[in-house]
């Protein structure tokens, strides 16, 4: 399924329009997903890092009151950080720093794939190129493009409080080692 799904972004001229497709269609059998271990397991075995990122998008996006309108970029990642609430509740005993745990996890995923997307697609100036476009820019050996971010160091550490203190809260203090480790790792 995974190696279909990767096949089928970029067998169109235009990966980033076929992985909205095909992520509007997938994302509501993963809202049904019951286990987080099913979740996960869908996820992180994802072979396209492009339909990856857009499926984590819409689920952030879903988990907000106002959806950002942006288009994803770091700014739009802490927006999630900053409005996103806890994702998904169908496992009536799992305890809520599960949940948070979860969150993290996703959040790191998002991040590390928009980071894949962005050096694997920084040839062309939008996702908008096709697969065989990217790799004569790459035999050319064009420099890549350096993606442009208004993001300070201060912003993120300013916005990595603010979700902490949201977080302690909610949990109280000290947190769960998984927390504090995925805390870390996302900083």
């Amino acid at each position: 399924l995974q190696r279909m799904l990767s096949i089928a972004v970029e067998v169109d001229r235009s990966p980033t329009c076929s992985s909205r497709k095909i992520a509007d269609e997938i994302f509501p059998f993963i809202l049904n997903i019951p286990l987080r271990s099913q979740r996960e397991a869908l996820l992180n075995t994802m072979e396209s890092h492009l339909l990856r990122c857009r499926l984590l998008e819409l689920l952030f996006q879903h988990s907000c009151d106002v959806p950002s309108t942006s288009s994803m970029c770091l700014d739009k990642i802490l927006y999630f950080l900053s409005h996103c609430s806890v994702l998904l509740h169908f496992e009536d005993e799992t305890a809520t720093w599960q949940r948070w745990d979860e969150m993290l996890q996703y959040l790191s995923l998002l991040l590390m794939s928009y980071q894949s997307v962005i050096l694997a697609f920084s040839f062309a100036e939008h996702l908008w190129s096709s697969l065989s476009d990217r790799m004569d820019l790459m035999v050319q050996k064009a420099k890549p493009r350096h993606q442009e971010s208004d993001i300070s160091p201060l912003d993120i550490q300013l916005k990595m409080e603010d979700f902490t203190g949201r977080m302690q809260g909610v949990l109280g203090q000290p947190f769960p080692p998984p927390i504090q480790e995925k805390l870390f790792m996302l900083q």
